[in-house]
């Protein structure tokens, strides 16, 4: 991959929580301008924590981050991040604070400088796309967790931003929000790294899989996905298949 596309470039990041033991240990990514990199891991294996060092919620205890060709530190470095790449929260409820949808959606634009009328048409634009014209008015806090994590994306995407952070944006939907999220993502001519336990949703956006375990990116263990028939003696039940 040409080194002139290369985005974000972590080198040996390490982070711990206080008190705890190790998340992230001498992690390394490099990202690269096109890319569509799904990410998979069990829950304490530090994706969540890689996205909020990449955003700079967090600071890591040694190694560099390397976002868009410089290298970036401080809060000031940061903010100018933070207009370029987009993350959506695994926690829908953490990214939502308007009254009304239109107004949530709206709110990036605007922060940005955009003018209330240029903010309303982004906003309206970008329900459109995610097959959600119609919830302008709708009052935020009363949505379905599906609806929450739909609109909660809408308002990253109207930032329009470079690169995409998407944490866990499947977990809780049906099936039908879950196929119009997959639709949504395969019309963004966008890179974005994308983290999920669900092997199936993984294979249908994104172009490479790989694992997080003990804190690091297993970049030689690709995860390679196939088809899977099984046959379960009470198959109405409800089960989880761990990847």
């Amino acid at each position: 991959m040409d080194q002139n596309n290369l985005i974000i470039n972590l080198s040996d990041i390490s982070f711990a929580y206080p008190g705890s033991s190790k998340v992230l240990d001498k992690l390394n990514l490099q990202f690269h301008q096109g890319d569509r990199l799904g990410l998979i891991g069990p829950n304490g294996s530090g994706k969540t924590t890689m996205f909020h060092i990449i955003m700079g919620l967090l600071k890591p205890s040694s190694g560099t981050i390397e976002i868009f060709g410089r290298q970036v530190n401080g809060e000031r470095d940061f903010r100018s991040v933070r207009e370029r790449i987009g993350l959506l929260f695994q926690d829908a409820d953490d990214q939502l604070f308007s009254p009304t949808v239109l107004e949530d959606v709206a709110f990036g634009p605007l922060n940005l400088g955009r003018s209330q009328e240029e903010a309303k048409a982004i906003a309206q634009k970008t329900l459109e796309l995610l097959s959600l014209s119609g919830f302008e008015d709708r009052v935020t806090y009363k949505l379905s967790g599906g609806e929450k994590k739909l609109v909660s994306l809408a308002t990253v995407l109207a930032m329009e931003p470079e690169i995409l952070l998407l944490d866990e944006p499947s977990n809780g939907l049906d099936d039908n929000t879950k196929a119009r999220l997959m639709e949504a993502l395969s019309q963004l001519d966008l890179s974005f790294i994308l983290i999920s336990h669900e092997i199936d949703f993984l294979s249908e956006t994104t172009d490479s899989i790989c694992e997080m375990r003990n804190g690091k990116i297993l970049v030689d263990e690709e995860v390679y996905v196939h088809p899977h028939y099984h046959r379960h003696p009470h198959g109405t039940v409800p089960h989880e298949h761990k990847p």
